[in-house]
């Protein structure tokens, strides 16, 4: 029986299903309407288009936005937060927004845990981690009761000084268990982030348990229906981090799965940028309710060790990804004497006005279909037939309101749903100085090839590249990247008073726990490398930058300081536009971050058409105020050597690719398109 590698991804809309059949070396590709009411129907409704069962399947990841939906929607468990006595107020107070000082407008936002849910505990820690005060056992058992008697769903610890010494919060947990048993959400603080700064901390462990027995319910529930359908391999589930995890793992580090499904594309531009070469670039995901904007610089992901998620901070590893309210769905609308798009959207259902479900409001999708750039009986490969009539009344009823007719009010549309789109690209590469021109822009999402090269257009980037499979390229991405874990410890201490022996002692602790926790999940130690890094800043800085450690830098090394000093210096000029040699600097954090290798798949190339010719159609369609007699082109029939002009418009399974005039098309041995944009007279 041939084995076949399979990867999943639920969006908003649509769930994208990505097969390899190591056998043929060739990839095939599922999609679904996505089912809110039970997450798993709709990835069997994939798999059974590329998959005729599940005992087939060889290594199966998943990305899943399950807890991001829970916490976006505010349906998360109720959560009893334990906290040292004295400072239960971390929570509530939280931090000031240092970007938004003088907002007026600002508002920080509603806690996930109220005052009166936090309960205080007798018991703390020194600063050093030696026991001041013993914990009140009776205390951890009040708050037991409490838990049962007031219908919370999960309990978060996060005492203080936890993360030098996690005595008093283990102690806490085995009280807890004694109490309320073993299938009790408790989140110890420490487990989820071993850093300084209470409030960070504490509010990693809130949203950890708030979302952890959602995830962890849903986790469950697609292994056992897996099971029950013959899988026998492991499941993995994507991190946020850009690893992957075993879902057994998952268990007990939900946390980290909260943006895993926006992160495959990020690692499939990754494996996209060693594959042609290419080690700058900007991946752009539009599907049907959102637009996510990720970076690869110099062959690497864009990578921070804390995030920030609708004012509340994580510390955790997590691939920057900056998402904005844009996508095939999303609603156009007169607002103040203007035309807005999104970030309200149609979703699955009804979806827009096309989709023919209930849906009157015009959308993106459907002021693609006026224009004719869209395939109404071929949309999602088939497996969904659109209406013409209802888009077009939709968005004439739209153009009625600012006297324009369905095409002009339909360019409309698209022209500022892609002004949007380019200003949220600026904001992650100009605003931190990178020159976006200096980089290719990577399309992907179902609707991300329709608008790739109006974009790039509005950016002035000159080259385009579509992916194979493009509207399942964050399914494919899950499976180019490693299983990944991420160890942290605070360290304070000058850069120049360290004692590198006690850093390689502490970093040598950090590497075996991490080995020992990629073994566990079925890797190979042979198969395992450690990265290090330290968190640095200037003394009297209070925010700092991560620097790899190896080789000169490295704590074994004589040369470990100096080597260390200049490569902060390096980092802060970069990232800042000046540094400060020979300033004082402080360590902060240590980081091990252990990679587990596995095999990967190896799909062969395309032979080469020198000249060749592709069948196509024409069709009318509607570029810049005017209409163009326009191939319409399958792109399973494209090879190398082939030339495709714009204006032209290439249809697949997953997405459609429009090429307006003054732009080439060509294609690479792997099948991505790769399209040279010509500045617009």
């Amino acid at each position: 029986m041939p084995k076949h590698r399979v990867s999943m991804d639920i969006g908003g809309t649509f769930t994208d299903v990505i097969e390899f059949n190591e056998e043929t070396g060739q990839y095939a590709a599922g999609k679904s309407s996505t089912t809110p009411h039970d997450l798993t129907v709709g990835v069997f409704d994939g798999l059974a288009q590329v998959l005729d069962s599940v005992p087939e399947i060889d290594f199966l990841v998943h990305g899943t936005t399950q807890g991001l939906n829970a916490f976006l929607q505010r349906r998360g468990e109720k959560v009893l937060l334990l906290a040292t006595a004295g400072v239960g107020d971390v929570y509530q107070l939280a931090r000031g927004h240092r970007t938004r000082l003088y907002d007026v407008h600002y508002r920080k936002p509603t806690p996930l845990v109220k005052r009166s849910d936090t309960v205080e505990l007798t018991g703390r820690l020194r600063y050093d981690g030696s026991e001041r005060t013993p914990l009140a056992e009776d205390q951890i058992r009040d708050a037991a009761r409490r838990y049962r008697s007031e219908g919370f769903g999960a309990i978060a610890v996060a005492l203080l000084f936890s993360y030098i010494n996690p005595e008093h919060e283990l102690a806490v947990e085995r009280i807890l268990r004694e109490e309320l048993g073993d299938s009790v959400q408790i989140t110890l603080s420490h487990r989820v982030a071993r850093e300084w700064r209470e409030y960070e901390r504490t509010s990693s462990a809130v949203l950890d348990a708030y979302t952890g027995p959602i995830v962890r319910r849903y986790i469950e529930n697609l292994e056992a229906k897996l099971i029950e359908r013959g899988l026998g391999v492991p499941l993995h589930v994507m991190q946020s981090s850009g690893g992957i995890i075993s879902a057994d793992s998952v268990r007990s580090r939900t946390l980290q799965t909260l943006l895993s499904g926006p992160v495959g594309g990020a690692m499939g531009s990754v494996a996209l940028a060693k594959r042609l070469g290419k080690p700058n670039l900007i991946g752009i995901d539009m599907g049907g309710t959102s637009f996510d904007i990720s970076l690869v610089i110099d062959g690497q992901p864009d990578v921070s060790n804390e995030a920030e998620l609708e004012g509340f901070p994580i510390l955790m590893s997590v691939v920057n990804i900056h998402t904005i309210g844009a996508g095939g769905g999303s609603l156009a609308y007169h607002e103040a004497g203007g035309l807005r798009v999104g970030p309200e959207s149609a979703g699955a259902d009804p979806g827009p006005a096309c989709y023919g479900r209930g849906g009157t409001q015009a959308t993106v999708t459907d002021a693609n279909l006026v224009l004719g750039r869209v395939d109404p009986t071929w949309f999602a490969g088939g497996t969904m037939e659109l209406t013409p009539e209802a888009a077009t009344r939709a968005v004439t009823d739209l153009g009625s309101t600012f006297a324009l007719d369905a095409v002009a009010m339909a360019e409309g549309i698209c022209d500022v749903a892609n002004a949007k789109m380019a200003q949220a690209i600026r904001n992650i590469t100009v605003d931190r100085g990178i020159e976006p021109r200096e980089f290719s822009l990577v399309a992907f999402g179902g609707a991300g090839p329709m608008h790739a090269v109006f974009i790039a257009r509005e950016l002035e980037i000159s080259e385009v590249v579509i992916p194979p499979n493009p509207g399942a390229f964050s399914a494919w991405g899950m499976l180019e990247t490693e299983l990944r874990r991420d160890f942290s410890q605070s360290f304070y201490g000058t850069l120049a008073g360290a004692d590198p022996a006690v850093i390689a002692d502490v970093l040598s602790n950090m590497e075996n726990e991490a080995r020992t926790a990629l073994v566990a999940d079925g890797i190979d130690s042979a198969a395992i490398r450690v990265e290090f890094a330290l968190d640095m800043r200037y003394v009297a800085q209070e925010y700092t930058l991560t620097v790899p450690i190896d080789d000169d830098a490295h704590p074994d090394q004589a040369t470990f300081a100096d080597a260390a000093g200049k490569r902060f210096d390096a980092a802060h000029l970069s990232r800042f536009g000046h540094a400060n040699a020979g300033a004082p600097i402080e360590i902060v954090t240590l980081r091990a971050t252990a990679f587990g290798e596995m095999s990967r798949p190896e799909p062969l190339p395309f032979d080469e058409v020198p000249d060749g010719e592709y069948p196509s159609e024409t069709r009318k369609i509607v570029f810049g105020k005017a209409q163009y007699e326009t191939p319409v082109i399958r792109r399973d029939v494209l090879r190398p050597g082939m030339i495709v002009s714009g204006p032209a418009v290439i249809l697949e399974q997953t997405a459609t690719t429009v090429l307006p005039p003054r732009t080439t098309t060509t294609i690479e041995p792997y099948g991505s398109l790769i399209v040279r944009v010509e500045k617009e007279n």
